[in-house]
């Protein structure tokens, strides 16, 4: 599921919402708060509270600019020796200033481009009922950013750009972390290992298989990207607070510290009002990035933790999720489109997005229309699904603005009924508040599995059938069961398929002709290519 990156070879660095506390080893700074370890005669720093507001920070002197510059070197020296990832070319860095970062922001943001994928994104956002139908994605998003945003390395342009109003304390292990990605980017070349975003339509049923079996790969990479930069940042926290050569892997707790606090939002109050996509979004590269990588770290070392990823990243945000499924070769479950083009087409519409609904799609959907226990309960129990967005071709340009314009399927499977019964519940209980004037049509319901509604932007079909949930919003219900019909026929034949790589040849189809889905994969990818996010360096 993905709302497409905006293009930027931007990757996020935000200023830390906390301080590290500046104790020794053996006499942490804040004993009240003691975290325990298990490396013996190590006590982890502790991390104190310090609300901050980047408004209210100095700027930076002249001579403090200067100074940070000057100790590059030793910090790219630092985290090339913590990531074993050779130096193979100078880094450029700069300082920029708020009203540079903003005016760059709000260009990029200004692109045709950007433009087209902003309304794309928040059409089937909206459809899928993740975002408020009076919502207005692009200027939250602009202060989001600006609120967020504390630095960035631009891999088209090979440069640092560290700001001019973090605090001074913040910027090393800012640094760390910026520089790791430097790193990467002479390793595999980020601009291409990110898999930018191709501009077309799926043409056939080929193009459509090809994005559903990679469509994860983006959010997945953003991960891993993400989790390597958090390793290097609490390695430099480390060795800057006393701890000599101790790092993440011997001090595991750091780790767990560092991502039960990205939550606290105190010190954030746009991103505190933000929806809960976007909130996870945000997130999700700095915590559960680093979590798959610690694991990974502890398991394999630093060579599976960082080349190791990068020659042969994970596929699916499942195995983010789970690293044991990483490390144990468990790939994630695909389903298969067959072709509806002709159905499609014949009934007056046009593909406008095609994708995945994975592990951590459906686990922020369950939390957002159900609550976090039943999202925690019920994640784990899916088995694979996938989504088709079509636009109805004669709509007028004011329509197709809309989501009365957008029709939707979706095909969900799960591990057993009952997870399969639970979801359809927390589906359509979710109707009524997406959808003004909602009625129920009994008379047209086959089964007591169905549930059909009548809405001001068309029909609505829910079946449950075994372990699987159809959905289909917008088409009329003649045609939401044909292709119902057509979908799930398709499960039945052939082998299980699973997620997979994309070959140089895969890409390249990929770039020129298949539609990026515009959901949660693009939202974590722009969010991590325009700067580390403050609130996911707490």
């Amino acid at each position: 599921m993905s709302l497409r990156r905006l293009g930027w070879g931007l990757v996020a660095v935000l200023s830390v919402g906390t301080a590290w506390g500046q104790s020794t080893p053996s006499s942490p700074k804040d004993e009240s708060k003691p975290v325990p370890s298990t490396t013996p005669g190590v006590t982890p720093p502790v991390l104190e509270s310090k609300p901050k507001t980047v408004e209210n920070n100095p700027l930076l002197t002249q001579k403090q600019e200067d100074e940070l510059l000057g100790d590059e070197q030793n910090i790219l020296k630092f985290v090339s020796n913590d990531t074993q990832l050779a130096i193979k070319k100078p880094v450029k860095s700069q300082f920029l200033s708020r009203e540079q970062v903003n005016k760059e922001l709000r260009e990029k943001f200004d692109e045709d481009k950007g433009n087209k994928r902003m309304q794309r994104s928040e059409l089937v956002l909206k459809k899928f009922g993740l975002l408020d139908q009076d919502f207005h994605l692009r200027p939250f998003l602009l202060t989001l950013l600006t609120e967020q945003i504390a630095g960035f390395y631009d891999n088209k342009k090979k440069t640092m750009n560290l700001l001019n109003w973090v605090d001074i304390e913040e910027q090393k292990p800012v640094m760390a972390h910026e520089l790791t990605h430097a790193l990467q980017d002479q390793y595999v070349d980020l601009d291409k290992w990110q898999d930018p975003e191709p501009e077309n339509v799926a043409k056939n049923v080929g193009e459509d298989n090809l994005h559903i079996r990679t469509d994860e790969a983006g959010t997945v990479r953003e991960a891993v990207l993400e989790g390597q930069a958090m390793v290097s940042f609490a390695d430099k926290m480390l060795h800057d607070n006393g701890f000599g050569n101790k790092t993440l892997k011997d001090v595991p707790e750091i780790g767990e510290k560092l991502t039960s606090s990205a939550g606290d939002m105190g010190d954030s109050p746009v991103l505190a009002r933000a929806p809960l996509i976007l909130q996870q979004a945000l997130l999700f590269p700095y915590t559960s990035g680093l979590q798959f990588e610690q694991a990974v770290l502890i398991a394999g070392g630093v060579p599976k933790a960082f080349k190791g990823m990068l020659d042969s990243p994970p596929n699916s945000t499942m195995e983010i999720l789970h690293p044991q499924k990483y490390l144990s070769h468990v790939q994630a479950p695909v389903m298969l489109l067959p072709d509806i083009h002709p159905t499609l087409k014949a009934a007056g519409y046009e593909p406008y997005d095609v994708g995945v609904m994975g592990e951590l799609d459906v686990r922020m959907t369950v939390e957002l229309f159900g609550g976090k226990p039943i999202a925690d309960a019920l994640a784990p129990a899916w088995d694979g699904g996938i989504y088709y967005a079509a636009q109805r071709s004669a709509a007028s340009d004011a329509d197709k603005a809309t989501t009365a314009s957008i029709a939707m399927l979706y095909l969900s499977r799960w591990k057993n009924e009952d997870s399969a019964r639970s979801f359809m519940r927390v589906f359509e209980e979710e109707l009524p508040r997406q959808y003004n004037g909602l009625k129920r049509r009994n008379a047209d319901e086959q089964s007591t599995d169905e549930r059909v509604y009548t809405t001001r932007e068309g029909d609505v079909l829910l079946v449950q059938h075994g372990n699987t949930v159809w959905v289909s919003e917008g088409f009329d219900l003649a045609m939401a069961r044909k292709l119902q019909a057509q979908v799930e026929s398709a499960q039945g034949s052939g082998p299980m398929r699973v997620a997979s790589a994309v070959s140089s040849e895969q890409r390249a189809v990929s770039r020129q002709n298949v539609p990026r889905g515009e959901l949660m994969e693009g939202l974590v990818g722009m969010f991590a290519e325009m700067g580390v996010m403050r609130a996911g360096l707490r």
